[in-house]
């Protein structure tokens, strides 16, 4: 701990890496009723998707956050930063959603689920 840095600093950051959590999914998918996860779920199942895309699918302003819920739910939902130019001509990064094999599978498997459910 450095002579000027605050023993709780020094606590929270204590073995800290640089490894994002949020892309690890902390148990399985079980699903959800929220019309917007619903709408951002089939939006990503058909293709990947701009932050402003999510927005758009799930009527909503704040995409990243409803991809956080995703991710609490289990879903990996990665974000790849592209290079690209913003309309004032400044290089810039921006986000492009995806699910990959495995948020695939686990959606497809909770919709098998949901769908036999529904039949009995």
């Amino acid at each position: 701990m450095g002579k000027c840095q605050s023993p709780l600093f020094a606590e929270l950051t204590l073995g800290a890496d640089n490894q994002d959590l949020t892309k690890q999914p902390t148990r399985k998918f079980t699903g959800t009723d929220n019309p917007r996860h619903l709408r951002v779920i089939h939006a990503l199942m058909t293709r990947p998707r701009k932050r402003e895309e999510i927005d758009s699918v799930a009527g909503a302003s704040n995409g990243p956050e409803l991809i956080a819920e995703l991710r609490r739910r289990g879903l990996r939902a990665n974000c790849e930063k592209i290079p690209g130019i913003d309309r004032d001509g400044y290089p810039i990064k921006f986000g492009i959603y995806e699910f990959d094999h495995a948020d695939r599978r686990a959606v497809s498997a909770w919709l098998r689920k949901r769908n036999a459910k529904a039949k009995l």
